[in-house]
């Protein structure tokens, strides 16, 4: 008897994560045939704004490429969407004419992006956010415009307003409610939301009723009901989704909000059904990731001929990061359903976690700023668990907490939301593919492979299996999952064996991919480059193949000369973007064939980042111009800079120079604060301003001027020499200690080590700024 047809419309992360489970269910049961409406393999929807924030290429977000669909025998017709199914004849014809025959099919058509009927909405500058193609239009209006605004508060607009202004675009989001993303967070969350995002340059325009956009040939903004007015040169709608129905109920399935199915997931045609945010179950249609992969689970058994228990709805949760900021909700969250809330709120921190109960059970949790508790929380919830259980918890570690919730959870539970993985499989994979690293599980199960909030269960599940099965008690951390090797390992042997190029390291030191990945090939470039004082100071392209330059400004501080010659640069080579930080300028998408006359012309020193990341230091008015200033902040701040001149660093660090213990500068933020007292300074570590909060600790005082730049030099070159790749300070700090890092640099022959060093390695890096190439850092790894 020969394989029966399977047909599945849309190619999406749904539909094909079911045809996944029907191929380890029943891999020879069926000839398959997917038809997509996009020109791409199946892809990771919901990291686009990664792609569109510049962190992330098509590439690395694709979860099936073009040769997985090969290999597994499946036709695919990307590009070609159906245009009519044939119930009676039990067809399908896509919009070139193909037709196709079924025995089963499965429509998994999504949704649509809801456009708001406004007038002017089909002027040019108006855009969706839901697709690869609208990724590329808002790339490309940002090379050519300033001002966009934003309709939508909700996650996918927030996430839309981080990529346009990591594109250099100033954003300006609109939201009909009194506050941000007010299905998943309340109030008090939303307004901690808000003033983090305004930190990084959002503007908000609350409780706005758009009327019309404006504009004749191309938007120019919009016009709201109170008679106000914005200015815009690209407008980003994202207000909602709507499911993708027209198809099926032009076929004669049955349709309501979506497309309505049993619990086998079937439609009222047999042997017709449907998955995802097009499917309708119980009168309830779901958008997250977690519900749609369990669908295609059932889904699959139905159709594999398994007898399971069908499907039977989802508990609706989120967990994200919205803007780098850690955010998970679940349940009902509003006070005015509830009994009783408990709340925690850490200003110092910026972290918030609240739990409602009702009849003494747990029932709702909100978390900002740290969402590790989020899967414990999630299973209390659905487990209506009494709740006493908070007070078990109280006084254990965290890590303790983790492991002893993962000894409680079932195989069958959910632990990473995004892509659908259990426990069970975790652990399975752990068993039968010996893994022993919490890279190799990502890379092998996908659990954390998204947004990466479900880490610390992950790892909890790894270290309890491998103590449980061979007692091993600490687990090794690799560079990631194309290699054995930790980055301990990595650095020892860049540094003995003076590999010419990334290939050859990759090459000798046995990496599964000759490729590499995207979390290695720069980790490999760093370490060549501060170990071998390889020539590795190129300019790494952006995401649009542009490059960026920064001339370097010390202490912030520009005299009329320089920013002149920057004007002329400007205008000379149409440079299209020229965006204004807290240290200086950054020109954005300056073309490959303008970089070295643009650098030459400046004739300033640039600050942009080569094997790693460059160091710029802010600082306040200063002491001419701040009148609670004790010391000269400026001059300090000009001094740290210069002393740090063409030095990279292994991870992205803010510095700042306060004048005055009011902080002015944000010292105690910062990855390295210097603060003007009245006995001297004092130099705080470890600060953090991005995604959660964190104050730094007290590295010292000293009462010299010379001694507390020195101090902070030395810092910093402990930290590029022992730091690995990615590891912000204050990750370093923790896993060092800050008492071992006082004693060390206390050390005077261990200090004067430090910045001998790190001048012959700015002497160095000066020297070879004078011959900047903009893709030579990207042949070295290559």
């Amino acid at each position: 008897m020969g394989k029966q047809k399977l047909v599945l419309i849309g190619n999406g992360m749904a539909g094909v994560r079911c045809i996944e489970e029907i191929l380890k269910l029943a891999p020879n049961a069926y000839e398959i045939t997917i038809f997509g409406s996009e020109p791409h393999p199946n892809y990771n929807r919901i990291m686009l704004s990664k792609v569109l924030q510049g962190d992330t290429q098509i590439k690395d977000i694709t979860i099936n490429d073009w040769q997985w669909y090969k290999d597994h025998g499946i036709t695919l017709y990307a590009g070609n969407p159906v245009a009519h199914i044939d119930i009676k004849g039990r067809k399908v014809i896509s919009a070139s004419g193909i037709t196709v025959d079924y025995d089963r099919l499965i429509l998994a058509t999504g949704s649509l992006p809801f456009m708001l009927p406004l007038p002017g909405a089909d002027l040019p500058g108006v855009t969706a956010f839901r697709d690869i193609k609208d990724c590329n239009t808002m790339m490309e209006a940002s090379r050519r415009y300033k001002k966009a605004v934003v309709i939508g508060g909700g996650l996918l607009g927030l996430e839309a307003a981080r990529g346009l202004l990591n594109l250099g675009m100033e954003v300006d989001v609109v939201h009909i409610f009194h506050h941000l993303m007010d299905r998943q967070l309340d109030l008090e969350s939303a307004q901690m939301l808000k003033k983090e995002l305004e930190k990084q340059g959002m503007r908000f325009l609350l409780e706005k009723h758009t009327e019309k956009i404006l504009g004749k040939k191309r938007v120019e903004g919009l016009q709201f009901k109170d008679g106000t007015k914005v200015a815009a040169d690209l407008i980003v709608v994202a207000v909602g989704v709507r499911p993708n129905i027209k198809l099926a109920a032009e076929s004669g399935i049955q349709v309501d909000r979506a497309i309505v199915v049993n619990d086998q997931m079937e439609t009222n045609i047999p042997g017709v059904y449907a998955v995802g945010e097009c499917a309708e179950h119980r009168g309830v249609t779901y958008g997250l990731v977690a519900p749609l992969y369990e669908q295609g689970k059932v889904l699959a058994k139905s159709i594999c001929g398994i007898a399971a228990e069908g499907y039977q709805g989802s508990i609706l949760y989120s967990q994200l990061k919205v803007s780098g900021v850690e955010v998970f909700s679940a349940g009902e969250i509003r006070d005015s359903e509830v009994a009783a809330t408990m709340k925690v709120v850490d200003g110092i921190r910026g972290t918030y976690k609240k739990i409602t109960v009702q009849d003494n059970r747990i029932v709702g949790a909100v978390l900002f700023g740290d969402s590790s508790e989020g899967n414990k929380l999630l299973s209390y919830i659905k487990q209506g668990a009494s709740v006493s259980v908070l007070d078990q918890q109280a006084g254990s570690t965290s890590a303790d907490s983790d492991e002893d919730y993962v000894c409680a959870m079932s195989d069958k539970e959910t632990v990473c939301s995004c892509n659908g993985v259990t426990k069970g499989a975790i652990v399975s994979a752990i068993r039968l593919d010996k893994l022993d690293t919490f890279e190799q599980v990502r890379e092998c199960t996908k659990a954390s492979s998204s947004c990466g909030g479900c880490k610390p269960i992950v790892s909890a599940i790894l270290r309890v299996t491998l103590s449980s099965d061979e007692d091993i008690e600490q687990v090794k951390e690799t560079v990631c999952a194309c290699t054995e090797l930790s980055h301990d390992e990595l650095r020892a042997a860049v540094s003995k064996r003076g590999y010419k190029t990334a290939m050859e390291v990759r090459e000798q030191l046995g990496w599964k991919k000759a490729e590499g990945c995207s979390i290695c090939r720069p980790a490999i470039s760093y370490y060549m480059g501060y170990l071998n004082g390889d020539s590795l100071d190129a300019v790494i392209p952006l995401a649009d193949g542009t490059y960026s330059i920064a001339p370097r400004m010390h202490g912030g501080l520009a005299g009329s000369e320089q920013l002149r010659r920057i004007a002329n640069v400007i205008d000379k080579y149409g440079v299209p973007h020229a965006k204004i930080g807290a240290s200086g300028f950054e020109l954005l998408g300056i073309e490959n064939e303008k970089f070295k006359d643009v650098v030459k012309e400046l004739e300033m020193p640039i600050a942009s980042a080569g094997y790693g990341h460059p160091v710029t230091v802010a600082a306040c008015e200063g002491l001419r111009y701040d009148r609670y200033a004790l010391q000269d902040s400026i001059g300090m701040a000009v001094a740290l800079e210069r002393r740090l001149e063409s030095v990279q660093m292994p991870a992205p660090l803010s510095v700042a120079v306060s004048g005055s213990p009011f902080h002015r500068a944000g010292t105690l933020a910062k990855d390295v604060g210097i603060v003007g007292a009245p006995g001297g300074w004092e130099i705080h570590v470890g600060g953090n301003s991005i995604g959660s909060l964190r104050q730094g600790q007290l590295l010292c005082t000293e009462a010299v001027d010379r001694e507390a730049l020195e101090m902070a030099a030395s810092f910093l070159q402990a930290y590029r020499e022992q730091a690995y790749f990615g590891e912000t300070t204050w990750e370093w700090i923790e896993r060092i200690g800050l008492i071992g890092i006082r004693e060390y640099l206390f050390n005077t022959l261990h200090r004067a080590g430090l910045l001998e060093r790190l001048d012959s390695e700015r002497n160095i890096g000066l020297a070879m700024s004078t011959e900047l190439q903009p893709l030579a850092a990207l042949e070295q790894v290559k």
